[in-house]
């Protein structure tokens, strides 16, 4: 039996839902022909941030007026800067190679904060042939004078500059610390996203205990880490309707994870961590496993599996509520060897 992958994301016809998710190696033309030969239905490149350019044009800025505040002769050091090649620019052209290169559809990424002159950007990528835009909301509520209806409002005034600012689709996405995600999610479609990825993983700094620097330390994607996105999208699915796309990402290592995003009603599933430790061949690996499982089970598509398990569907639809944390808990047993060797110690959901 034949099996059909195809699936529609951002309005996006795809050969297969296995999407190759933002990553250093993406940022290669000839390595992103080999993911896209490996059976990678998409891929969106690594975020352009709004901080690397604006830091780039501060410090060309200082070094070229060094000295100017004390000798006025400084003035005539350099030759006035006409063309200066920065952090977008070397994106953009990076963008027209690998689009250049290959034929699945390319997704350009910004990482931004604010809204205003930054949208310009998200223009300059559709005009250098991005098939669609992943808005990533990437920050940190630690002003404690803003409140999370000022941040959240901030955030939702960005993507509606954005939308404002190109014609082709428009992905956001987000981390799961919104408030009232489900509300937070729904306002975002409101403002234009044609869909959601879920979820933003947030890597946490280090201290080095030698020199005592806080240092960055990045740490690849668990499969337990798909729980929450697949938990999100099972309840988000229903409420959105087909009309919005919905992307898993975070801990998607094989063909039966891609299988379980599918389950809850995800359009896409997408993979970085897993390639980054076993190369882009791993594309292949994953498709070969989701076409085994399809055809063991009888499916003839995944558009037949598809939100099979979401909230809407599954025979239990309070397990993805509070009745899951309940259930979970009284889920443990404790190692034989714990309880005969303390037995006057508690034991079970309740032991603390």
């Amino acid at each position: 039996m034949t099996v059909d992958l195809r699936t529609r994301y951002l309005g996006l016809e795809l050969r297969s839902p296995i999407v190759a998710s933002a990553s250093p190696l993406n940022d290669d033309a000839a390595t992103v022909v080999l993911i896209e030969r490996a059976g990678a239905a998409a891929i969106v490149l690594p975020s352009l941030f709004e901080e690397e350019i604006l830091g780039e044009e501060l410090g060309l800025n200082r070094s070229l007026e060094q000295g100017t505040e004390t000798f006025a002769e400084a003035l005539d050091y350099f030759p006035a800067v006409e063309g200066f090649i920065g952090a977008a620019d070397r994106y953009l052209i990076g963008l027209e190679r690998i689009k250049a290169a290959t034929t699945v559809p390319i997704i350009a990424s910004l990482n931004a904060t604010t809204a205003g002159g930054w949208v310009r950007y998200a223009r300059l990528m559709e005009d250098a042939g991005a098939d669609a835009l992943e808005l990533n909301l990437y920050h940190l509520a630690a002003d404690p004078h803003r409140t999370a209806a000022d941040m959240e409002s901030a955030d939702l005034e960005l993507i509606s500059a954005v939308r404002a600012a190109i014609r082709i689709p428009l992905a956001v996405k987000l981390s799961p610390y919104y408030s009232a995600f489900a509300n937070f999610a729904v306002a975002v479609v409101a403002r234009g996203a044609n869909g959601l990825v879920l979820f933003n993983r947030f890597y946490q700094p280090d201290i080095d205990l030698d020199t005592f620097d806080v240092v960055p330390r990045i740490e690849l994607s668990q499969p337990w880490e798909m729980r929450l996105p697949a938990r999100w999208i099972a309840i988000l699915r229903p409420q959105l309707g087909r009309a919005v796309s919905l992307a898993a990402t975070s801990g998607v290592q094989s063909g039966t994870d891609v299988v379980k995003g599918l389950m809850v009603g995800a359009d896409v599933v997408m993979m970085t961590s897993e390639v980054l430790r076993r190369g882009p061949g791993h594309f292949a690996t994953v498709e070969a496993e989701l076409r085994t499982w399809l055809t063991e089970h009888e499916y003839a598509s995944v558009e037949q599996i598809r939100g099979s398990a979401s909230q809407a569907t599954a025979e239990d639809p309070s397990a993805f509520e509070r009745a899951n944390y309940m259930h979970t808990l009284r889920s443990w047993v404790s190692p034989p060897e714990l309880t005969a060797t303390s037995p006057s110690r508690p034991v079970g959901p309740y032991a603390s």
